[in-house]
């Protein structure tokens, strides 16, 4: 038998009178239906803020590209199919921690591309005029040789001159990159050298070996 402050009820009539008591407690009571509403909308804010970081996109700066995704860390990806040949493309886009002395509104960046899910080429573009070639490739191309830093280690390169606009950088030092913490490239500017300082950590391998076939090499230190 269940009791009531003297009053006796049938356990039934009891839960039943609780159940009239608090439906009409919640229902009346503005307060606490207020911070419900409150919570529901806070809620609703997260979600929202997190699927829009999410769908974060980046517009392209090239006809018929599709706009980029971030791909982890500061790295960012790009679509695109040729016209023609109905090829797929993939370029992995990074662009520099700091601005050239002649170049103040556009950073450096690096570009690695890849064509039907093989690796196609790299490019460093320093987001200014490149000054004349100052040497010669194995075959006679016009070359300028940079220096590179990757984690602990530099090397020398001689990286082929296109168009006095971009640098083409060999695939071994694109796989150094790949997995480095610290990236820097030395060019020789007409004021004196200058150096475009990377942050490549973060990147989402598995989507460069999807993209790409491509996987990160050790730098050597020989």
């Amino acid at each position: 038998m269940c009791s009531r402050i003297g009053q006796n009820y049938s356990c039934s009539e009891a839960k039943l009178r609780a159940s009239q008591y608090s439906n009409g407690v919640f229902r009346n009571n503005r307060p606490v239906r207020s911070i419900k509403v409150f919570i529901a909308v806070l809620t609703f804010l997260g979600v929202a803020g997190l699927s829009s970081g999410a769908q974060h996109r980046v517009a392209s700066p090239y006809q018929g590209e599709g706009d980029g995704v971030s791909v982890g860390g500061n790295w960012v990806e790009f679509r695109s199919e040729e016209k023609m040949t109905g090829h797929k493309k993939v370029r992995f886009e990074l662009q520099a921690d700091n601005y050239l002395s002649l170049s103040p509104d556009y950073k450096p960046r690096i570009e690695i591309v890849c064509t039907n899910r093989k690796y196609t080429y790299a490019d460093f573009n320093p987001g200014m005029r490149l000054g004349p070639p100052n040497r010669p490739g194995f075959w006679g191309q016009p070359q300028i040789e940079v220096m590179v830093r990757i984690d602990d280690t530099h090397h020398y390169h001689g990286w082929n001159w296109i168009r006095g606009r971009f640098l083409s950088m060999d695939k071994g030092t694109a796989r150094e990159v790949l997995g480095a913490h610290i990236f820097k490239v030395q060019i020789p500017g007409p004021r004196g050298p200058e150096i475009a300082e990377f942050s490549p950590a973060g990147l989402d391998l598995a989507r460069v070996r999807e993209a790409c076939d491509l996987k990160p090499k050790k730098p050597s230190k020989d």
